[in-house]
């Protein structure tokens, strides 16, 4: 039996490796996402093709976010977290 329901990504349980990867992403970096797969997918993804686009293919996702890569998104992230424990030590 297939059972289908529409959420939005802010509220998506993703789990193993997308979980983590998920986790970066700020809720307005969610909705575009969402709304690219909206576009892309119009019949819609199944929560195994979320998950592993998260997962496997996070590069695709960082890049429509406007990062050359995974790899960028990471950095862009790491020093973000430095630059806020530098305020907090402020």
């Amino acid at each position: 039996m297939r059972i289908y329901s529409e959420q939005s990504l802010r509220y998506f349980e993703f789990w193993s490796g997308a979980k983590d990867r998920a986790s970066l992403l700020s809720c307005e970096e969610l909705d575009q996402v969402e709304a690219i797969l909206e576009d892309a997918y119009p019949d819609g993804m199944s929560d195994t093709e979320i998950n592993d686009l998260f997962w496997f293919d996070f590069d695709t996702v960082a890049q429509w976010l406007g990062y050359e890569s995974e790899e960028a998104l990471f950095e862009d992230r790491e020093s973000e977290d430095d630059d806020d424990e530098e305020s907090d030590e402020d």
